[in-house]
C-alpha cells in the first residue's frame, strides 16, 4: 500500500521536523534545565542526557535510517550501508541515553523501572537491538540465503516499524511523565518551559507520523527492485 505521493516529498518534512525537534530538546535541557553533565553534584544534569540522546538518537537518527531506502536515489548497496550505520548509531545513543537515566536514578536514590515509560523503554531498546543484529547477520554479513532474505524481509519491515512507532509513543509518554513531575514540584503549568516540553512532544509525534508516511509512499523509480523501507 502506498499513499500515491513521492517519498522524497514526505522526507523533506521529516528532515525539517527532525532538526526542529533536536533543537527544541537541546534548548529545553540547556536553557531551562541547566545543561548536560555525566558527573555533577546536580544530578538533574545527568538525567538531561537521557531525553537529548533518546530524541536525537533513537527517534531522529532512527527515523532517518528507516526512510533511507525510500528517500535516497542511491544504489541499493549504498542505501543498505547507510540504513545499517544510522540504525547502529541510533541504537548506541539510545543505550547510552537509557544508561544515563539509570545513572541519575542510582545517584539520586530513586527506584529504577517503576513506571510504564521505563518498562516500555527497556522492551523497545531490546527489540531494537535484536532487530539490528538480525538485520546485520541476514542482510549484511555474513548474509542469509536468498530464500531466507525473502522470507525475513516482510517481518523485518513490520517489526522494525513497530519498534519505531513504540519508541515515538514512549518518547511522548516520557515527556508527559517528566513534565508532570516538574509541575508537581512547582513548575508553572502554563509557563514557557511547559509549553516547550509539550510542543517538543508534538513535534516528536509528527516526526514519527511523517516517517511512516514516507515508508508508505512511492520510492524513486530506480529503486523498484531494491529492498523495502527497512
Amino acid at each position: 500500500m502506498t499513499t500515491g505521493v513521492k517519498a522524497v516529498v514526505f522526507s523533506y518534512v521529516v528532515h525539517l521536523l527532525g532538526i526542529v525537534g533536536a533543537v527544541m530538546v537541546v534548548v529545553w535541557c540547556i536553557q531551562f534545565r541547566g545543561g548536560l553533565a555525566w558527573e555533577a553534584t546536580n544530578k538533574s544534569l545527568i538525567f538531561n542526557i537521557h531525553p537529548v540522546l533518546i530524541l536525537i538518537g533513537l527517534i531522529v537518527i532512527g527515523g532517518e535510517a528507516i526512510i533511507s531506502y525510500k528517500a535516497l536515489t542511491l544504489k541499493k548497496e549504498v542505501k543498505k550501508l547507510i540504513h545499517l550505520v544510522l540504525h547502529g548509531v541510533a541504537l548506541v545513543l539510545g543505550i547510552v541515553g537509557i544508561y544515563a537515566a539509570f545513572k541519575y536514578h542510582n545517584e539520586s536514590n530513586i527506584a529504577n523501572l517503576y513506571s510504564l515509560h521505563s518498562w516500555l523503554g527497556m522492551g523497545i531498546i531490546v527489540l531494537y537491538g535484536i532487530q539490528w543484529i538480525y538485520g546485520f547477520v541476514v542482510f549484511f554479513f555474513p548474509g542469509g540465503t536468498p530464500a531466507i532474505r525473502r522470507g525475513s524481509l516482510p517481518w523485518h519491515v513490520i517489526v522494525g516499524l513497530l519498534a519505531y512507532v513504540l519508541a515515538v509513543g514512549n518518547a511522548a509518554l516520557g515527556f508527559l511523565e517528566k513534565l508532570t513531575f516538574l509541575e508537581n514540584s512547582g513548575l508553572a503549568k502554563y509557563g514557557s518551559e511547559a509549553f516547550l516540553v509539550n510542543f517538543t512532544a508534538v513535534v516528536t509525534v509528527l516526526f514519527g507520523v511523517f516517517v511512516v508516511l514516507t515508508v508508505l509512499s512511492e520510492a524513486p523509480p530506480e529503486d523498484e527492485n531494491s529492498y523495502s523501507a527497512l
